[in-house]
């Protein structure tokens, strides 16, 4: 192999000594150091490995299983051999002419792929390994071509398609390496498939770049775009496989750095639930057929620093066909686990390599004082764990082959498809339905979540993350000029004269404030709009994790709560008979309620209220809603639309930057994502708001970049109405207790971000909208001579802003908003969502009620009390887990 070639020369013996030492203390190593123990040989490499097996062993010791060596028994499943890439030491992509010559289709059919797992299935195997190439559609028309005549939109598609058949027909678990995949991807395969994989192989960007490397050429084996394929399986709460490649042409140093790499993402996310240790093994016909192979020393001695990095709870993976027999030297260096083993199918990544029989391998485990076990396709800890890790379709799938207590493989499980499908709508009045009401007497139940400390991720590798973002950075722009430009003509600001307003304050903040209140008054006139609105939650019941929101409970957590759909029409009509012109409705990511469930939602409103305006699922939930349907976001927000949608909000957006987002959030969307479903909204007539979170663990320069997108957008579609500030609240934020995030914006950032956002999004988007519910009376009231020219909605319950400790209560009635423009000295008016006038009936229904429910009952079984005449829920959240940090929105 070249890594000695490429590494310089070798350790001097004390630093070998004294690294080894140092493992064999327990103490942490660096890189400097793994790549020292990586040349290890001889006695050196007996030592290392020898503590690397008690590290190993202290892990088996603690997960319930001592002397455990677990392996999956599979059948190997290629559905496609084609593959846009070109890996140079690769002989299982092929190309569609030989294919077509050996009689083969472009993909395995359907028919295919199920014989092989019936088949697998009556052996007692219990995963199908389903492998491909990566997106082959991109590289050839056949591919393309044979997707098109099946009826698949993409490679993606036909994986899940496939994949739902094999749990269907044959009771296989599919564990999934599609290739490099994305988060959207991620969403639409996890409620088909208990895990997934992919190989990261080396981080030596080098390899890839440089002509003549062994990924030169292969866009999806840029370690970079690898890298970000684990960051969002973890965020997407996937038990995922991964691992490295030796010998490639990798140095020591390059290869201990891909190992750090894993451990960083792994313990960001605690998802990485195996890592494999692969060996390079030339093949005929290859690029690389000259290259030696890896040395099974230098197999050792990654395995065993493997192990030291990544630690006890580690599992580790060897495949045992690709070393000549020698597994006894392999579970000495700290593996625990065989990897996928099959009685039926070749490997078809190494056909040269054959697999060992499962009882030799339980021999030779033996030998070694290790006790074979089969485990599924997903890991013990993973099947215990449940929620969010397991989608609640798979939960029968893998529950009628799990033992309940170990998590690993029941041997007399019977293998036998299971239904797979949607849940049914889980529409029945659930838990504390009363917290709208109860959140402003009795508060919540604690200020955190019963599984604060594992939900989130890692809280010590966040507060690495977010702090070069909390850094400020120094603005040399003269403010008086940038304060020149705005009032001549705010579209022609640059970004270092807007990101210096960003950062005006005293008398620079004053005229800064003047100027954008001057293009309000230029743009709207003085008059202060607000809307008769009634925020309905249907449930708060989320794992999404985001770090921000205050409001998302696990269903058994004392606060949860599921409305049914009665009630969520029930509270539209009591919104309408007191001049409501429309609803805002947004929801937890609830794991059991299907993707067709907020058509129903949209379908209730509109039958008991036809003249409701439904504004409702914001962008994350319509993500959620399509990847669970398998329905593009085009066709489901299509149907949304025929359901009885009218608009959409454009909260989940938090700061439209994926540096910023990871910190904020462990599973949203990203902001590509955000974009496209609001553009493909735009495109379709659903119009919707656009929002930004600020004053956490953001920066002026991220407000900027934000504000430049939604102008972008806005060019591109028009579709935005308003934009609305959300500062956050800490109060009882999660980010803001594990003492990451600042608490809160100041009074100078929300006028400054109000006044910019006027600025910079003139002339497209018109109207910019305030918050009480977070700023208060007089806050408010200041924003409207800051710019800002809406108060947003009277609400009439908020939950979400109470949740995270807002202490401005949960509505405001019609004399309360126009109480605050006359604080600002301005008229008010009503409006409807698209700003267009109230039809007097409306307006005569809410100046009777004065736009707030009557002081009524609280929430009662519909059984005992004839009707729920419960006042309704909080202010909209944003799908995965509604805006808790942030205010409720409409």
């Amino acid at each position: 192999m070249t890594t000695s070639a490429t590494s310089g020369t070798g350790p001097t013996e004390n630093s070998l000594r004294r690294a080894l030492k140092r493992a064999r203390d327990g103490v942490a190593l660096d890189v400097t150091e793994a790549a020292v123990l990586l040349r290890a040989r001889g006695e050196h490499l007996v030592d290392l490995a020898a503590s690397a097996a008690r590290v190993r062993d202290a892990g088996l010791r603690a997960a319930g299983r001592p002397g455990v060596i677990t392996y999956s028994k599979s059948v190997f499943v290629p559905l496609t051999r084609l593959c846009r890439d070109t890996c140079h030491y690769c002989t299982f992509v092929t190309v569609p002419g030989k294919l077509r010559r050996a009689g083969h289709g472009m993909f395995m059919s359907p028919d295919e792929v199920l014989d092989i797992a019936r088949e697998g299935a009556a052996l007692g195997c219990k995963e199908a390994l389903i492998t491909l190439g990566d997106k082959p559609e991109d590289r050839w028309p056949e591919a393309r071509e044979w997707l098109d005549a099946h009826g698949y939109d993409d490679t993606i598609a036909y994986v899940r398609a496939v994949s739902v058949r094999i749990l269907e027909e044959t009771g296989l678990l599919p564990h999934l390496n599609p290739g490099v995949m994305t988060w959207t991807d991620f969403q639409r395969l996890k409620p088909v498939a208990p895990s997934m994989g992919m190989m990261l192989e080396t981080t030596a960007t080098r390899l890839w770049s440089e002509p003549g490397g062994p990924h030169h050429g292969s866009p999806d084996k840029e370690p970079a775009v690898r890298l970000r394929v684990l960051e969002d399986a973890g965020r997407s709460s996937v038990p995922f496989t991964s691992g490295v490649l030796i010998g490639i042409g990798e140095t020591y140093e390059e290869r201990a750095e891909s190992l750090f790499a894993l451990r960083k993402v792994a313990r960001a996310h605690h998802g990485i639930q195996e890592l494999i240790i692969q060996n390079f093994r030339a093949k005929p016909d290859t690029a690389m057929r000259g290259m030696p192979d890896a040395e099974l020393d230098d197999l050792v001695a990654t395995i065993a620093v493997a192990r030291h990095i990544m630690g006890p709870s580690a599992c580790l993976q060897a495949p045992p066909n690709l070393v000549d027999a020698e597994y006894e030297r392999l579970i000495g260096a700290g593996i625990d686990d065989w990897g996928g083993v099959s009685p039926l199918t070749i490997d078809h990544v190494n056909p040269e390599r054959p697999w060992p029989q499962i009882e030799e391998l339980a021999e030779r485990s033996r030998a070694a004082g290790f006790e074979l076990r089969e485990r599924l396709c997903v890991y013990p800890e993973f099947v215990r764990r449940g929620e969010p890790w397991l989608d609640p379709r798979l939960r029968p799938h893998v529950a009628a082959l799990a033992d309940p207590d170990t998590g690993l493989a029941r041997p007399d499980a019977a293998v036998e498809g299971r239904p797979w499908q949607e849940p049914d709508a889980v529409f029945e009045a659930v838990g504390r339905t009363d917290l709208h009401a109860t959140i402003d007497t009795e508060g919540r139940t604690a200020d955190r979540r019963a599984d604060f400390d594992e939900v989130y991720g890692d809280w010590d590798a966040l507060r690495e993350a977010a702090a070069p973002g909390m850094t400020p950075e120094r603005i040399d722009t003269d403010v008086r000029q940038a304060l020149a430009t705005a009032a001549d003509d705010p579209t022609r600001l640059t970004d270092a004269e807007a990101l210096a307003l960003l950062h005006a304050d005293g008398p620079a903040l004053d005229a800064l404030c003047r100027i954008a209140d001057d293009v309000r008054r230029s743009v709207v006139g003085d008059e202060v709009t607000y809307i008769v609105t009634r925020n309905i939650n249907f449930t708060n019941v989320c794992y999404t994790g985001c770090r921000f929101c205050a409001f998302a409970q696990r269903r058994t957590d004392a606060d949860a709560y599921t409305l049914s759909l009665e009630q969520v029409a029930d509270r539209a009509q009591q919104a309408w008979e007191v001049g409501a012109v429309e609803v805002c409705m947004q929801g937890g990511i609830h794991p059991d309620l299907p993707g067709t469930a907020y058509f129903d939602i949209a379908r209730a409103v509109k039958e008991r209220v036809p003249g409701m305006h439904v504004h409702a699922f914001s962008p994350m939930e319509v993500v959620n809603g399509a990847s669970r349907t398998g329905l593009s976001i085009r066709e489901w927000l299509t149907a949304a639309k025929e359901a009885g949608l009218d608009s959409i909000p454009g909260t989940a957006a938090e700061i439209l930057d994926d540096e910023v987002r990871w910190i904020l959030t462990k599973g949203k969307l990203p902001a590509a994502t955000w974009i496209e479903v609001i553009t493909t909204a735009h495109e379709l007539g659903l119009r919707s708001s656009s929002t930004m979170m600020y004053g956490h663990v953001d920066q002026p320069r991220h407000w900027l970049g934000h504000l430049r997108t939604l102008a972008r957008v806005q060019q591109q579609t028009g579709g935005f109405t308003e934009f609305v500030t959300l500062p956050f609240i800490h109060t009882n934020a999660p980010v803001y207790l594990a003492g990451i995030a600042r608490p809160g914006p100041t009074v100078r950032d929300n006028r400054a971000v109000t006044a910019m956002a006027r600025l910079l999004l003139h002339p497209h988007i018109p109207h910019i909208q305030t918050s009480w519910v977070k700023l208060g009376t007089e806050g408010a009231a200041g924003m409207l001579r800051s710019g800002a020219d809406d108060l947003g909605g009277t609400l009439m319950e908020e939950t979400i802003s109470r949740m995270a400790g807002s202490s401005y209560g949960s509505y405001k009635s019609v004399r309360d908003l126009v109480a605050v423009a006359e604080a600002a000295g301005r008229p008010a008016r009503p409006r409807t969502t698209l700003y267009g006038d109230v039809p007097e009936e409306r307006q005569r229904a809410a100046a009777a009620s004065d736009g707030h429910l009557p002081d009524l009952l609280p929430v009662l079984d519909r059984e005992t009390a004839g009707a729920d005449r419960a006042p309704g829920e909080a202010g909209p959240g944003d799908g995965g887990g509604p805006e808790g940090g942030a205010l409720a929105v409409r």
